[in-house]
């Protein structure tokens, strides 16, 4: 299973309704995609926090995610992801600007 961590408790207090949009999106897509929402990912210093990760697979940590503005492009990156084998993911071009929102990508 595939999972978003959203950070509940970030200072910009965005976390739980952007988990909700993105619930409420995958479910409408169709993906195979569990969000869950996890108090303080320790990236104070520029919230939203969001990471992807999945079994085999990289793991991976924005920060500085817009709830206003990236949920079309979270779900973007979710879709490029889901379809890595590895989660090792080279041209990030189709997640717009949540690709320059990358913090880490750590491997499987």
């Amino acid at each position: 299973m595939h999972r978003i961590v959203v950070c509940s408790t970030c200072e910009c207090g965005s976390g739980p309704g952007f988990a909700k949009a993105l619930r409420a999106e995958i479910a409408a897509r169709g993906m195979d995609f569990e969000v869950q929402e996890h108090a303080c990912m320790s990236n104070c210093a520029n919230p939203l926090s969001v990471a992807f990760r999945a079994p085999g697979k990289a793991t991976y940590l924005f920060g500085g995610v817009e709830a206003e503005g990236d949920l079309a492009d979270t779900l973007s990156f979710a879709r490029i992801y889901a379809e890595s084998p590895d989660g090792w993911i080279e041209d990030a071009r189709p997640a717009g600007r949540l690709r320059f929102c990358l913090l880490g990508r750590v491997p499987a």
